[in-house]
């Protein structure tokens, strides 16, 4: 089975009409550190590990067969099966230029990328509960 499956733009503003404006419980996280390292290299690894920590927080959290949805403002959206996927996911928690929002079918949780505000949003349990510890390093908002 497929680890990936593009939803196209037809349900684009369905989608996103859907996403909470200011879920609850959550924890918002300054990415802006990551913003300023003075080498590419500091700014991919870092990039990488809160990536890497985010799948497999959902990993831990959803059953196998409970897919995610992973918006991308103004691209087309997608359905990802992360216990599908052994390579790095294609899509970033982390807003590298890109406003990424990546949550259950119902958006109970999920995760919330903004690039303006260099920020990730973590919302609902049990992510909550699995996530915010691992990202325990990053500080709050």
């Amino acid at each position: 089975m497929a680890a990936w499956e593009d939803l196209g733009f037809d349900t684009y503003d369905e989608l996103w009409a859907r996403v909470p404006a200011e879920p609850e419980p959550s924890i918002v996280f300054d990415l802006s550190g990551f913003f300023t390292a003075t080498v590419q290299a500091e700014f991919n690894a870092a990039e990488r590990a809160v990536n890497n920590l985010v799948h497999l927080a959902f990993v831990r959290v959803l059953a196998a067969d409970r897919p995610l949805l992973v918006l991308n403002w103004e691209h087309a959206s997608a359905r990802c099966w992360p216990h599908r996927r052994t390579d790095p996911l294609p899509w970033l928690a982390v807003p590298n230029g890109e406003h990424y929002v990546v949550g259950t079918e119902d958006f109970a949780m999920g995760t919330s990328g903004h690039p303006w505000e260099q920020t990730l949003r973590v919302w609902g349990e049990p992510l909550l509960g699995v996530l915010a510890p691992m990202l325990s390093w990053l500080p709050e908002r």
